[in-house]
Order: structure tokens, then C-alpha cells, then sequence
């Protein structure tokens, strides 16, 4: 009876070694999936079209940064430049769709991306700040051999607060500033630092006030809660394909550029700090200015945010898109936003 009593003991053992391995195992296959969406592995692929945006582009240095950028020359007999600035979380691609009729109108077409975005390197720890951003872009200028050059700049989202620093320098005649000859601005940016109508969704609020779940938030943020996020600002009839979506996504993710969102995302708080300067530019400047609107933007909502701004900014010029049109006025109404810039660049 001792032997069969050890018999038993030993089988209820080998019993639950058995339990505790097929317990590990099944832990072990629901957790590396977890873990690697964690660490987003592998990273997004390059979708042709993106490979062959990045394969067209160069890069500079900027205080020991790589900084991508794209510079096609176009129209002969013409001597104009046009600078593109991209907005938040994006990156230059945003203006692949107006391109190609740009380089039909303009001697140089050029495009960055912004520190910490795209294709550009995305240091982290780092202070990220719009007035860096500004100095990459006159820095661009300068390597382009452009320092004398009049350009006209068009802005989006982050890149009209960036806009709004350099024309600040140019107005101030800051040592290495640009000379603008025209600055249009489209949704997004501006309105943050001017209007009480803008609308931050939470893990933005959380992601700018440095909040402890940061880090979380920002591993955590996969491709599903980032397509859904971009996705409601744009208009119900003008959605990116899922290969538009993606080409977002993968822009995002190079580099690790979802770890640094919350470091980038402390524009927000700046605008605010520096309210009385950019403002300041905007309402006292002389250099032509025009708007571009996508008015179903749930982020600068109609009709409130374009009556705000056309009270205090009243040397400015407007065109309002077709309500169907939301946050990404160059992506959603390609040819609308065209007419309207080249309608605003032939009226001085």
C-alpha cells in the first residue's frame, strides 16, 4: 500500500508538471503576440509609393540631425520657390497629392519633414519646440542656397504655428530669416493658441500634459487606434484608402516616431505661452496671407472658428471648401485647394 500510495503521489505529481507546462505554454502564446504588438514588431514595410517619396527626397544635417526633405525643380521662366510644412502626427507625404501641379506653377517645390516626423531622425529623449522647427526650415533655406530668395510658404496643422515663427523672424528681420513673399495656412495650428472652439481628443491631452500613462499610451497605440483617430478628421466622403491610412501609419512609425509624440505633442502648451507673438505676426504683418478651409473640421469647428479668425485676422483672404471637406483640406479636396491657392498667388 506504501508503494502504491508513492505511485499515485508521483503520477499527481508528474500530473501537474505536465498542468503547469501546458498552463506556461498557453501563457507564453498569448503573450508574445502581446509583447510584440507592445514593441510594434516588426516594423510597417514601405509601401511602393511611399519607397519611391523617400527614394526621391535627401537629407541635410541640422545640429548633428538627419533631416529629410524633398526639392523638385518645375516651371521654366520662373523664379518662384514654395515651401510646404506638414502637420501633426504626419509628414511631407501629406503633399503628394498637389505635388505634381505645384512643380507646373513653381521654378523649386520644397517639402521637409519636421523634426521628429517622417523620414527625419526622432532623437528622443528631446526637447521638441516649434522654434527648433522653425530654425530646420531656415536652415533648409540656407543649405538650398535660398537665403536671398522670396518664398512663399503654405502650412498645415503643426506646420502654420511653425509658419507663424518665421514670419515673426522675417517681420523682425531676425539674423537668418526668410524672405516671405506670400504665407497661406490651412486648418489646424492657429486656431489652438487664437480660438477657445478647438477640440483635443484625450490621449492628445493626456500625451501634452506629460502625463504618467505617456509611455503607455504611446506603445500601446497600434495601427487599428491610430487609423480610427486620423480617420475622424476627416470628412464621411473623403477617407484615405487603407493604403493611404497606412502610408500615415508607416511614416509615424519610422524610427520609432510613436515614442516621441508626447515630447512633440508640448507644442500645445506652447502655443498657448507664446499666444502674444505669433498672434502678434499674424494681425500686424504685411506680407500677403490667405486661408484655406475644410469646414467640417471637428477640430476648428464652422462657423465659428472662420468668423474668430476673419475678425482678427482681417488682411487676410479665405476660401471656405465644400462642406464635405474636413481637417486635410490638400488630401481630401486636392483640386479645390489648388484652385484656391493659385487663385490667392494671382491676386498680388
Amino acid at each position: 500500500s506504501a508503494r502504491r500510495t508513492i505511485v499515485c503521489a508521483q503520477q499527481c505529481i508528474s500530473r501537474n508538471v505536465l498542468t503547469m507546462r501546458e498552463w506556461w505554454i498557453h501563457v507564453a502564446l498569448i503573450c508574445v503576440p502581446l509583447v510584440a504588438v507592445y514593441l510594434h514588431i516588426p516594423p510597417p514595410q514601405l509601401s511602393p509609393a511611399l519607397h519611391k517619396w523617400h527614394g526621391a527626397g535627401e537629407v541635410f544635417r541640422f545640429r548633428g540631425r538627419e533631416v529629410f526633405y524633398r526639392d523638385s525643380y518645375g516651371a521654366l521662366g520662373s523664379s518662384d520657390v514654395i515651401i510646404l510644412l506638414h502637420g501633426f502626427p504626419t509628414s511631407s507625404y501629406d503633399w503628394n497629392k498637389i505635388w505634381e501641379p505645384l512643380t507646373q506653377r513653381f521654378h523649386r517645390v520644397i517639402a521637409l519633414d519636421f523634426l521628429g516626423f517622417g523620414f527625419s531622425d526622432k532623437p528622443r529623449p528631446h526637447r521638441y519646440s516649434i522654434f527648433e522647427q522653425a530654425s530646420v526650415v531656415e536652415a533648409l533655406v540656407a543649405h538650398l542656397g535660398l537665403g536671398s530668395q522670396r518664398v512663399n510658404l503654405v502650412s498645415h496643422d503643426y506646420g502654420d504655428t511653425v509658419a507663424l515663427e518665421l514670419l515673426y523672424r522675417s517681420d523682425q528681420n531676425r539674423t537668418g530669416h526668410l524672405t516671405l513673399n506670400s504665407l497661406c495656412l490651412s486648418n489646424g495650428g492657429t486656431p489652438v493658441f487664437i480660438f477657445p472652439t478647438v477640440c483635443l481628443c484625450l490621449s492628445q491631452k493626456l500625451l501634452k500634459d506629460s502625463s504618467f500613462l505617456a509611455p503607455v499610451l504611446m506603445r500601446l497605440t497600434n495601427y487599428m487606434i491610430f487609423q480610427t483617430g486620423v480617420g475622424e478628421v476627416f470628412g464621411p466622403y473623403t477617407q484615405p484608402t487603407d493604403a493611404e491610412f497606412w502610408d500615415m501609419w508607416t511614416g509615424l512609425r519610422y524610427n520609432d516616431g510613436n515614442l516621441v509624440l508626447d515630447s512633440i505633442l508640448q507644442y500645445i502648451n506652447q502655443r498657448l505661452k507664446h499666444r502674444e507673438r505669433w498672434v502678434g505676426a499674424l494681425t500686424s504683418t504685411l506680407v500677403p496671407l490667405h486661408m484655406i478651409y475644410g469646414p467640417l473640421d471637428p477640430v476648428n469647428p464652422h462657423p465659428q472658428f472662420i468668423r474668430l479668425y476673419q475678425q482678427l485676422v482681417q488682411r487676410s483672404t479665405v476660401t471656405v471648401l465644400d462642406e464635405h471637406i474636413s481637417h486635410y483640406p490638400q488630401l481630401e479636396d486636392p483640386t479645390g485647394f489648388l484652385n484656391a491657392y493659385f487663385n490667392f498667388i494671382h491676386s498680388f
